[in-house]
């Protein structure tokens, strides 16, 4: 019954954000960097916050400090949405969410530095990925879904995080995904839905990592993590400017140049990242080896995609030209 209350207020409390939305412009316009066409409201994310603090009153404070980064990190992208905020005061916030998320997870002392100068480069990458990739209707959503579901069958035998707390998340998505994953989106996560969630997700697979001390748990994003990452490569390749916005993603080029749907290319990403993720599951296989495995099955399709299609965005630019 708890999670058919929170599912109702979730679902209300969207629908009501996006009455306020309306009502003061919080919307998306396509540019030609876009794979939408049409305005739509941006900041639809913001359930995946609410999900949390409704976590919290029901279930119980237990992740307090999770919480508050949560709710920083989550607050300066909603202020991001709306009006541009300088990086300087995006980073201190982002820095000191992480710093809270450390000591959630009790690994912010003086003899654990090395470790955490490592998860602050790999969560602060893992979340610019998470945001870099939300670009087309569903991706994020599904996505995420497919990273939790299996951290919820994990969780139901290791314990490593309160099981409520993935599945309130969970019902985040679900309503989220309600009215994002369609062809005509009502709405798009924005920063604030992006963010938001990459820090839940995180929060989570850190849980596991910190419990297990295995890291070839990150196998759980590993598809993001390449497209991601060979991308970043090939614009420093290309001389470009990393932090500006580009169409270059495989995912980009699989709608914009290919005309592949958005629902299908985000259904893609996500049922591939859970084949993979049920496969480090349950096959009987070395870890580190199925980890290393897949890693480079990925790349290697990455860059064959890439050299067979690429020409294409190439044909896109200097049409604008």
């Amino acid at each position: 019954m708890d999670y058919v209350i929170i599912f109702a207020l979730l679902l209300l409390l969207e629908v009501v954000y996006f009455k306020v939305a309306d009502r003061f412009n919080i919307i998306d316009k396509p540019n030609q960097r876009s794979s939408h066409k049409s305005i739509t409201l941006r900041g639809g994310g913001v359930v995946f916050l609410f999900g949390a603090w409704l976590y919290a009153a029901i279930f119980g404070f237990e992740y307090g400090w999770f919480l508050l980064g949560l709710t920083l990190i989550a607050g300066i992208s909603f202020v991001d949405d709306i009006h541009s905020v300088p990086n300087r005061y995006r980073i201190v916030v982002h820095f000191v969410a992480m710093l809270l998320m450390f000591y959630q997870w009790g690994i912010l002392t003086t003899q654990m530095w090395l470790w955490i100068l490592l998860a602050w480069v790999v969560c602060t990458g893992i979340i610019n990925a998470y945001n870099f990739m939300d670009g087309i209707n569903g991706i994020t959503g599904g996505y995420s879904l497919a990273v939790l579901a299996p951290l919820a069958l994990l969780n139901y035998h290791l314990a490593f995080v309160d099981q409520n707390l993935i599945y309130v998340a969970m019902l985040s998505l679900v309503v989220f995904c309600f009215f994002n994953f369609r062809t005509k989106a009502k709405c798009f996560a924005g920063d604030v839905g992006a963010i938001g969630i990459a820090y839940i997700v995180l929060f989570v697979l850190g849980s596991l990592v910190v419990q297990s001390g295995e890291l070839w748990y990150l196998v759980f994003l590993v598809v993001y993590g390449v497209d991601s990452v060979l991308t970043i490569v090939h614009r420093l390749l290309l001389r470009e400017n990393i932090f500006k916005a580009h169409r270059k993603h495989a995912y980009q080029l699989m709608v914009n140049e290919l005309g592949v749907p958005h629902t299908v290319v985000a259904g893609l990403y996500a049922l591939l990242q859970l084949a993979i993720s049920l496969g480090a599951i349950y096959l009987p296989v070395s870890k580190w080896l199925y980890f290393w495995a897949v890693l480079l099955l990925l790349c290697v399709a990455y860059l064959l995609f890439m050299r067979r299609y690429y020409h294409l965005h190439e044909q896109y630019l200097v049409s604008r030209e």
